[in-house]
């Protein structure tokens, strides 16, 4: 496991995972519960760094039934689902909480939002640097390498840390005198 960056803490059995035990990937991803044969057997649950988590029952390593939540507590739904469905755009702290107040805009779930560095995105699980194509956990830890379909995805879709500066057309905007165009780019 040391070879991997893998690390476990619990039962054994002839040098394998075998009973209760927390096993650790690279990713800081956490597994915790049964263990059998050196493989996920039984109830367990996956946390993962960003707050979410996967419990489950599993059989020799593969999941055969569990439940997604998400970090704020949304709990994923195969049927019925009816969260973000084009009719409802609101985060779920929204739904729960009610919305802010005219004036506070709600850019991302957190609030207040997350804090980009420099000419960076914030992709959801971390920041990413268009430059280096690097995509670094919340804690500044490396998470991986984007290839160009995520690049670009991320640049066309994700909140940036600069803002752009948009000009006004006078056209689709009545109340602006032409005269008070001059200083509009």
């Amino acid at each position: 496991m040391e070879v991997t960056g893998s690390r476990y803490k619990g039962e054994t059995k002839n040098g394998r995972m075998e009973g209760k035990g927390e096993y650790t990937f690279p990713t800081e991803t956490k597994y915790e519960g049964e263990m059998k044969d050196g493989m996920f057997h039984g109830k367990g649950v996956l946390y993962f760094p960003n707050g979410s988590k996967y419990e489950a029952t599993w059989e020799n390593g593969i999941a055969k039934q569990g439940s997604f939540t998400f970090a704020d507590g949304l709990q994923c739904q195969e049927k019925d689902w009816d969260y973000c469905d084009g009719y409802d755009r609101r985060f779920y702290s929204e739904r729960c909480n009610g919305l802010r107040p005219a004036g506070e805009s709600q850019l991302t779930d957190l609030h207040p939002p997350r804090v980009i560095p420099e000419w960076c995105y914030d992709c959801g699980d971390g920041f990413y640097d268009p430059t280096t194509k690097v995509v670094t956990s919340y804690t500044g830890r490396f998470l991986r390498n984007a290839d160009d379909s995520e690049h670009e995805w991320i640049v066309r879709t994700c909140r940036k840390a600069w803002d752009e500066v948009v000009g006004i057309d006078p056209e689709k905007s009545p109340s602006i005198r032409p005269e008070e165009t001059s200083n509009i780019k």
